[in-house]
């Protein structure tokens, strides 16, 4: 975990890949204590720390969490990702090129509980919700290619899905249809960018992520 941005109403934290956001049933120490620990050390505040949870990243997923400090950005915060005035941007790596370098999917994606995975149609099916994403090819090396990611809905495991939808499974996803695992478990996709207006101060916030310290992130960075 590493801090990129507090003030007194919000803090944004960028996860590392097996960090969990909320507690689970695994009983691994979640982000969002994490984060609590972190303020009360720095602040030396007495008793319990005020956090609120706004959205997740899935576990393998690193990147930026906006967490909120005051109840007042909390139920701000929760209103404006629910309207969609919270603009994220991810960068996923593929191993397959898109047909196009550039594009918007449209799916229904169905999600299945049990196996803790969505199933993409191009029609509405029964409990299906409707999800829109942008995607670019903004870089590419040897073997991999690297997407930014737009979104434009919020669905469960979104940008795995209709990624692995279009033939184009996030490297390390076996869940998705990867060839191949990650050797750290992770799968290769950055929460890269959070844009939004301040719920309090009204200013427009705008946050990069560091890239993974790995070498094939490194080398899209070059």
């Amino acid at each position: 975990m590493r801090v990129v941005y507090e003030d007194n109403h919000i803090i944004i934290v960028s996860k590392e890949s097996g960090e969990i956001v909320q507690g689970d049933k695994t009983g691994d120490v979640p982000l969002s204590e994490m984060v609590k620990q972190y303020i009360k050390e720095k602040y030396a505040k007495p008793g319990a720390v005020f956090l609120g949870v706004v959205h997740r990243l899935d576990r393998p997923v690193s990147g930026l969490v906006v967490f909120a400090r005051t109840s007042k950005a909390l139920e701000r915060l929760n209103r404006m990702f629910a309207q969609g005035e919270v603009h994220k941007t991810y960068w996923a790596i593929t191993q397959n090129m898109p047909a196009e370098p550039e594009g918007t999917l449209e799916h229904w994606l169905t999600r299945n509980e049990q196996q803790n995975k969505s199933y993409a149609s191009d029609h509405e099916k029964p409990g299906s919700k409707r999800a829109i994403l942008k995607y670019k090819v903004i870089g590419q090396s040897e073997r991999y290619n690297l997407l930014e990611v737009n979104l434009l809905t919020g669905r469960h495991h979104q940008i795995r899905c209709q990624l692995a939808a279009m033939g184009c499974p996030i490297k390390g996803d076996l869940k998705y249809g990867a060839r191949r695992s990650n050797p750290d478990g992770s799968i290769s996709l950055l929460s890269r960018r959070v844009e939004f207006v301040h719920p309090v101060s009204k200013q427009t916030i705008v946050v990069e992520a560091p890239l993974p310290d790995d070498p094939l992130w490194k080398a899209f960075s070059l």
